[in-house]
């Protein structure tokens, strides 16, 4: 499995209603990628992924500064998951998932 098959099935396994930051999930992978190489991985994501359940560890949506169309999309489809934000950032401390590292 690759590494970027690897990382789509850590976001395939991010609970409805919950999140994981890029850092956690590069962390999560059983070679550790950076947060950076995360967002590029996941900017080219397939169409099935919930790729709107990834965000800056701060809970910021980096999404907004390639597409503010798709900062809107994202924070639509977490609010419609009973996400909640603060000041413009999901609230990490309540909806934060850690992925562990999948039997691969």
């Amino acid at each position: 499995m690759s590494h970027r098959d690897q990382l789509f099935a850590l976001v395939r396994s991010i609970p409805i209603g919950f999140v994981s930051s890029y850092s956690d999930l590069g962390k999560a992978l059983p070679s550790y990628a950076s947060g950076l190489v995360i967002g590029r991985w996941m900017a080219a994501c397939p169409g099935d992924l919930p790729w709107w359940r990834v965000v800056a560890k701060d809970g910021s949506l980096p999404v907004r500064k390639r597409s503010p169309l798709l900062g809107m999309e994202q924070e639509e489809r977490l609010r419609s998951e009973g996400v909640e934000f603060e000041n413009g950032c999901v609230i990490m401390d309540r909806f934060t998932y850690h992925p562990t590292t999948l039997d691969w």
